[in-house]
């Protein structure tokens, strides 16, 4: 439904790096909007964002500089302010004017964008101590006349102090204060912070209200796309097959083998960088080690299983390689031998389904290498910690992911890919579209399990249904002068 009021301006305001554009690119999915640096004053104009629902243009955020002189500049001001005069007239004039002979001209673009918004976000590093210059800002931007949400930054660092912040705000008459931290995002918090700006601007509730139930689905159907994403790689893994040739051959057959999963893996990792709009290359060991996209730890090394807690058990298989994720379904044995060897590999693998088509292979006088169980479980463990660390994962952050657990894996998981073994045909890594109906319906019993797997790291918030799919939410444009004020925009 397309809501007649215009959406909502609004605001982001604060201290000389306190995270107010890095608050911009978590709430707008953006890790380029605009320029993040430890050196102050990075932000030198104003430049807006939008967020978008359904229907459009949910709300406005504009990003400002920091404020340096807060206490100056009120000082400057108050000395042309009698005691009971109205401060907004004393603002605008300062505003056009040559701002204290250009001493502030940071601030004048703060204060004008004030002016011109219907609310502000007073982005606050909850880090630091609250100074006299903290709540000389404030009261600079409570003299705009525009109703004022203080929001905590970095609150899930060490050295954060949110309680301080919080019984300052009190004393300064803001009671009414969220917290949302821009690296380490929790989506619970993001809604908070929509919440807190309807309830400030309650002409806008519905508009909050939507734009909320718009980002719940997206994130659904983010979500739905990884796992399926992920599903679709290890169902492509389980029935990957390739003949072995003679033994001349056989090295750069399994080492053929190996790339193709390989090149499967990091087209996987790249999708699900997409999908949260992360770029390549953002990320560095130690945590997870990925390297511009690909894993740095090699998917078929030893110390890659051990450096994820998984045992290998693939030594004992005639013709594998321990550890090294490539099996070998032996042939050329005598039917009892055969059955024998065949027996201990179906009872290895947990692939009662696989056994007559091995024994078949195998009177044929034929060899199949396959992928290991232990490189299965890797695929599975190491695509699971990445979806965990990115659901947590805020666009301002600048360090390497932290690598969270995915929990023990739901047996449905191993049960699936059991039954991906028994169907190679199923596998797009053998050259088929895998598009059958029944391989669909396993890729999506197989995400549904990952799903389950990554609780609780994904919240209850973000495991809501989804009607829409994954789309663009964000535009910016840069602006050196807001748009024109409509004072009808403040009759809330």
């Amino acid at each position: 439904m397309k809501l007649e009021t215009p959406s909502p301006h609004i605001a982001v305001v604060g201290h000389t790096n306190t995270g107010k554009t890095s608050l911009l690119r978590t709430l707008a999915r953006d890790p380029r909007f605009g320029e993040v640096d430890d050196r102050p004053a990075t932000t030198q104009s104003v430049q807006a964002i939008d967020l978008l629902d359904a229907d459009g243009v949910a709300i406005r955020l504009f990003d400002t500089p920091g404020l340096e002189d807060a206490l100056s500049l009120a000082a400057l001001l108050h000395k042309e302010m009698a005691p009971g005069d109205d401060p907004v007239p004393h603002i605008q004039r300062f505003v056009e004017g040559d701002h204290g002979k250009g001493r502030f001209e940071q601030e004048a673009r703060v204060l004008r964008q004030m002016l011109h918004s219907d609310a502000a976000l007073y982005v606050i590093d909850a880090r630091e101590p609250v100074l006299p210059k903290h709540r000389a800002e404030l009261r600079l931007l409570a003299e705009c006349g525009r109703p004022i949400l203080p929001l905590l930054n970095f609150v899930a660092v060490d050295g954060a102090n949110p309680d301080a912040w919080r019984s300052q705000l009190a004393h300064s008459g803001l009671h009414w204060v969220t917290a949302f931290d821009t690296v380490v995002f929790d989506f619970d918090a993001e809604v908070r912070v929509f919440d807190a700006l309807a309830a400030l601007l309650d002409a806008q509730r519905t508009r909050m209200q939507a734009l909320v139930r718009h980002r719940r689905e997206q994130r659904h159907a983010q979500l739905r796309a990884a796992t399926l994403a992920i599903a679709g790689l290890l169902v492509d893994a389980a029935g990957l097959r390739t003949p072995l040739p003679k033994d001349a051959e056989a090295s750069t057959a399994r080492e053929a083998l190996r790339d193709r999963l390989r090149q499967a893996e990091d087209d996987c990792v790249t999708l699900l960088l997409q999908l949260f709009s992360f770029e390549l290359g953002a990320y560095q060991a130690p945590a997870l080690p990925l390297k511009e996209g690909r894993w740095r730890l090699d998917l078929f090394d030893a110390e890659t299983a051990r450096a994820l807690g998984i045992r290998g058990g693939s030594g004992a298989v005639a013709g594998g390689a321990a550890g090294m994720g490539v099996d070998l379904f032996s042939g050329g044995l005598s039917l009892g031998a055969g059955t024998v060897v065949g027996a201990a590999v179906g009872a290895l693998f947990g692939l009662g389904e696989d056994l007559g088509r091995a024994t078949l292979d195998r009177m044929r006088g034929q060899h199949t290498l396959v992928v290991a169980p232990d490189t299965l479980q890797i695929l599975a463990t190491r695509q699971l910690q990445l979806l965990a660390a990115l659901l947590r994962r805020g666009h301002a952050s600048q360090q390497p992911l932290k690598a969270l657990s995915s929990g023990r894996h739901p047996a449905a998981i191993g049960r699936l890919l059991r039954r991906a073994r028994a169907h190679p045909e199923w596998s797009r890594l053998n050259g088929g579209a895998g598009d059958s109906s029944a391989a669909e319906r396993v890729r999506r019993q197989l995400a549904e399990a990952l799903e389950a797997a990554l609780q609780p790291d994904v919240t209850s918030a973000e495991a809501q249904p989804a009607a829409s799919q994954v789309s663009g939410s964000v535009q910016y444009r840069p602006s050196s002068d807001p748009p024109p004020h409509d004072p009808a925009r403040h009759d809330q």
